[in-house]
């Protein structure tokens, strides 16, 4: 996986910037939020693994910001650990009641919040509730998801499938093939700002594979717009060469040249006005048979 995203959400700058200098320095990719507000911003347009959030903050307070997240279906799963000036006990149940996954309370050994953030996140993936290289939703959390819509009416799921993704990663390398993954899961994300609503789910299946769920009549729109905007903006993935002839060349196992398309979307839409759906796998097989279509 590539480097876990920390968001620090601490008014004070001191110990905003000792957190960043000391997490960046044990591989992580560290932001810093000074504001509640801030924080929401940022998560929303760049999900972080795990939020470090201070209950003291000088517009809403840390308990808010909790509360706003886990009633936001895109937010409600990431990992929370609440940094508190005092040690009452009345703090620590008001963050465990709104969903916090850990406290710690200042002052505090960094060494005891740097294993407390470690066992966070490892335990949201050891449990398959996110993807370690997007920190979208995984697994559990997309079925879930699916259980809760499929007696429901006025929903699309999208089979989301970034394709020649293997020829890619293979040619540039892992590190470069995440970096691929997590900038197609954060231009889900920011298509569904643009067109869907707070209550759309994203999830990353596994590998090249994303999953939306939305209001149906949104989806041919969101769909149109991730192609396009994929198609355009993953060109920065490549070298001008690749790029000028659109293609790469990658050896197959028989030691052969092979020409493999640039990285592009395809989408699958199913929705309950169209079929009727026994249980939640046929959702996402009629989904993928939809995504194999769309050439």
């Amino acid at each position: 996986m590539g480097k876990p995203r920390l968001l620090i959400v601490e008014d004070d700058s001191d110990i905003s910037n000792m957190l960043q200098i000391y997490f960046t320095g044990q591989s992580y990719d560290v932001d810093v939020a000074p504001r509640g507000s801030a924080a929401l911003e940022k998560t929303r347009t760049n999900l972080p693994h795990l939020i470090v959030l201070d209950i003291m903050l000088p517009d809403i307070d840390g308990f808010e910001v909790c509360r706003i997240l886990r009633t936001n279906t895109r937010t409600s799963h990431v990992p929370i650990i609440f940094l508190t000036q005092k040690d009452e006990r009345s703090d620590k149940l008001a963050g465990l009641e709104l969903g916090a996954d850990d406290y710690i309370t200042k002052p505090f050994d960094i060494e005891e919040l740097k294993l407390r953030v470690q066992r966070a996140i490892s335990r949201a993936e050891q449990q398959s509730l996110t993807d370690p290289r997007s920190g979208l939703p995984a697994g559990r959390l997309i079925e879930e998801q699916l259980r809760r819509i499929i007696r429901q009416q006025h929903w699309a799921f999208m089979d989301v499938r970034v394709n020649s993704f293997e020829p890619f990663k293979e040619a540039y390398g892992f590190v470069a093939g995440d970096d691929a993954l997590r900038f197609a899961g954060m231009l889900v994300g920011e298509v569904l700002d643009e067109l869907g609503t707070s209550n759309d789910f994203i999830g990353h299946a596994g590998g090249d594979n994303f999953v939306i769920i939305t209001a149906e009549e949104t989806a041919p729109a969101i769909r149109d717009r991730l192609k396009a905007r994929f198609a355009d903006e993953v060109l920065s993935h490549y070298t001008f060469l690749d790029r000028e002839q659109g293609f790469i060349r990658t050896v197959n196992k028989d030691g052969q040249t092979e020409e493999s398309p640039l990285m592009r979307l395809a989408i699958g839409i199913v929705s309950p006005s169209e079929y009727q759906f026994a249980d939640i796998r046929e959702i996402t097989e009629m989904a993928a048979e939809a995504r194999r279509k769309d050439v």
